[in-house]
């Protein structure tokens, strides 16, 4: 059955998704069988895999197989090949903390760190990973049969209050920044943080030239919607929003209104869709309880990170944290599809980092996604589109401007 949103989607979006979940009940295995096998031919990534959370935890590797129920990630080597996720952009991303000379540098640290872990589990794991810095690489480390590896940066609060520091990130293979997260900090008015700037600070409008002069993709993705207006003004090549959704889906400020996906499409960027913020989220004191015990999945003890996890799926199975499904999912892709086309249109699901609906828990389930897209209709070069080849264009837009102005 499919879940009805908050608000309502466009009629053609619904008729999509009627037409191909009726397909899907008349005749499910044919389709499957296609699914999987045209996913396969495509080359794939997503936009925003928070799984460096996970690289920090004791005892877990990149290369071992893991369970979402047990362990409570989605990502990892052996389920990037069994999902057919050819690579991503692994994020760098930093807790936004007080805009203070001791925050900066504690931020910074922290920053570096996690870089560097990405960079250990690629050395470490170098049969099966190789580090991507340009749009080219992608195709190149996926015919050897290899799982590319970008990093992006969410928050850009490690910065301080000089943008120069940006540039030692790219030259260890930073190629997408989002100058905020959830609260407004020293660059940018945060979509669900306090309205300081007005959108973009005079610090942020700098940042977005340095990304620019540097041949980095600019993130929207939780900048408030005047932030978002502003990005798309300044920067001299196309935006992403990295996973962000759309406000008909539900009424969230992290997710965006048709006119600004028309806008972010008029202007050559891209939407990845997420797979959070489909519908509202439990605030009960259980989830606030359960929140505050985060960090027992980082305890040097198996049992306490196993515990906590139990206690979360537990919580879950009672009270959601956000009660949505795979075809909710669908339907705000389609909507996106409908709204800004398929040559502005992505995936970035928040893997590890909130993502994931019944039905569609962990990165195995990807080929579903492209069987019921090809059971809309939808030809193998729009999938090649939405897949990979939208997100490349603008890295490949970033690389040449950034060639042509000497950086």
């Amino acid at each position: 059955m499919v879940r009805t949103f908050g608000l309502r989607l466009g009629a053609a979006a619904w008729a999509i998704i009627a037409s191909s979940t009726a397909a899907c009940a008349q005749d499910p295995a044919p389709e499957a069988v296609d699914g999987a096998t045209v996913h396969e031919q495509l080359l794939t990534l997503d936009t925003h895999l928070d799984t460096p959370l996970h690289m920090m935890r004791p005892g877990w590797s990149m290369a071992d197989r893991h369970d979402y129920e047990t362990d409570n990630s989605q990502v990892d080597i052996p389920r990037m090949i069994e999902g057919g996720l050819d690579g991503g952009f692994f994020v760098i991303w930093t807790p936004q903390g007080p805009l203070t000379d001791e925050g900066y540098a504690r931020a910074a640290g922290m920053a570096a760190s996690r870089q560097q872990i990405i960079l250990a589990m690629l050395a470490a794991n170098s049969d099966q990973v190789e580090r991507a810095r340009t749009a080219d690489d992608a195709a190149r480390i996926a015919a050897t049969g290899r799982r590319f590896v970008y990093q992006s940066i969410e928050n850009s609060y490690p910065l301080g209050e000089d943008v120069s520091g940006l540039e030692q990130f790219y030259n260890n293979g930073v190629r997408m920044v989002g100058p905020v997260h959830s609260a407004t900090n020293q660059f940018s008015d945060s979509a669900t943080g306090e309205e300081l700037w007005g959108g973009l600070s005079p610090l942020g409008r700098a940042l977005i030239t340095e990304m620019n002069r540097l041949g980095i993709i600019p993130d929207g993705s939780h900048a408030s919607d005047a932030a978002f207006d502003q990005m798309i003004e300044l920067s001299a090549t196309p935006i992403i929003l990295s996973h962000s959704g759309p406000k008909v889906a539900h009424d969230h400020p992290r997710n965006l209104d048709d006119e600004r996906i028309r806008r972010l499409a008029a202007s050559g960027g891209v939407i990845a869709v997420n797979s959070i913020y489909l519908a509202p989220r439990s605030n009960a004191p259980e989830w606030q309880a359960i929140s505050r015990r985060f960090m027992e999945m980082f305890s040097e003890s198996a049992e306490v990170q196993q515990a906590y996890v139990r206690d979360l799926r537990a919580l879950e199975a009672v009270t959601p944290r956000e009660d949505a499904d795979f075809e909710m999912f669908m339907a705000s892709l389609m909507h996106l599809i409908e709204v800004a086309g398929v040559d502005h249109v992505a995936f970035g699901a928040d893997w590890d980092g909130g993502g994931g609906v019944e039905n569609m828990r962990d990165i195995t389930a990807l080929p579903q996604i492209t069987a019921r897209l090809l059971a809309a209709g939808h030809t193998m070069s729009e999938l090649n589109k939405m897949w990979s080849g939208n997100v490349l264009r603008l890295l490949r837009a970033a690389e040449a401007h950034a060639a042509g102005h000497g950086s």
